[in-house]
């Protein structure tokens, strides 16, 4: 087998040729996929369920000591920080999928007309799954923007083969880039990559500490709680963050999910570990991936943190529009 998008040494979380999870699972391969599939019920979702918050308009630049974050819908998120604006794992599309007219589709618009964004000076793009790395979008931020795009080995790769001048930084853990007077650091995850069921693992998948005058945020990208090791190292290495955003959606079953992407409660215990005074909840309401009901995410974090004595204000699912001024 010939890795199409990274060559390079081995090291802890790649063998020469697939990157993986040290010490942590694999995803669930076809026979796993088959059975949650034809065997598991999902619970229904709406073809329409509106943000309660209308579509927000940012302003071009913040104070450097001002923290803003506006969600947008899924993992996509503006940070606006240190007088940057930041913009992580960036989807506008209409569908998450390898087809315009087949897979996951909205059932909200984007909290942000693509219109209406700032100058964008990053992208922070976690992996290459398609609720993830949307080509499209990326073209049109690269045609508008020209923004830095950070992400870790071999997305490049992708990337450039549809976008040839975007200007890319590719990291491979614990790896660090400037941007104006702020640090991103591309961090461990527990996760894997794929756009085709030839290349999976190919590319490496990351999680980010954005280090800003206005403190550091940390963005757990996509991720399994693999116990809370990378937490820890995360806290160890970069702590005391101002603000976690750490995804809360995509969990169910458990059985098939639990190696891709934490739950609500692994979430509140991520969000102890980091030791952060506030976070928001994406990854959840506007792309039907698993089993769970649409609110499910937000009804079941409140239940972790009502479980674990924490104020229910400190740790919010975030809606497409919502805008968090950050104290």
């Amino acid at each position: 087998m010939r890795n199409r998008y990274f060559t390079g040494p081995t090291s802890d979380h790649f063998d020469g040729t697939l990157f993986f999870n040290p010490g942590g699972k694999l995803p669930g391969g076809f026979r796993d996929l088959h059975r949650w599939i034809f065997t598991e019920k999902r619970a229904p979702w709406p073809k329409h369920w509106p943000s309660p918050f209308p579509q927000a308009v940012a302003e071009d630049r913040l104070r450097p000591e001002a923290l803003r974050i506006t969600m947008i819908g899924h993992a996509t998120l503006l940070i606006q920080a240190g007088g940057l604006n930041f913009l992580t794992d960036p989807v506008w599309s209409k569908r998450v999928s390898p087809f315009r007219f087949a897979g996951p589709a909205r059932v909200n618009p984007p909290g942000m007309r693509f219109e209406d964004l700032p100058p964008v000076d990053a992208v922070l793009l976690s992996h290459n799954h398609y609720d993830h790395l949307d080509l499209d979008t990326l073209a049109r931020l690269v045609e508008k923007h020209d923004p830095r795009i950070i992400t870790p080995l071999g997305n490049d790769t992708v990337v450039h083969k549809r976008i040839p001048k975007a200007r890319i930084s590719v990291g491979d853990w614990r790896d660090a880039f400037a941007v104006g007077d702020s640090m991103v650091h591309l961090e461990p995850a527990h996760h894997w990559s794929a756009r085709w069921n030839s290349d999976r693992r190919m590319a490496l998948w990351a999680a980010f500490v954005i280090e800003t005058p206005a403190g550091k945020i940390y963005f757990a990208g996509d991720t399994g709680f693999h116990d809370g090791i990378n937490f820890r190292l995360a806290a160890e290495r970069h702590g005391p963050f101002r603000f976690a955003l750490l995804p809360i959606g995509a969990y169910e079953p458990r059985w098939f999910m639990e190696a891709n992407h934490q739950n609500p409660a692994d979430a509140v215990e991520a969000f102890k570990i980091l030791d952060a005074p506030l976070a928001g909840g994406y990854h959840w309401g506007t792309f039907r991936l698993t089993g769970e009901a649409v609110d499910a995410p937000a009804q079941d974090l409140a239940e972790a943190l009502a479980g674990a004595d924490i104020d229910l204000d400190r740790f919010q699912a975030l809606r497409p529009g919502q805008v968090w001024d950050v104290p």
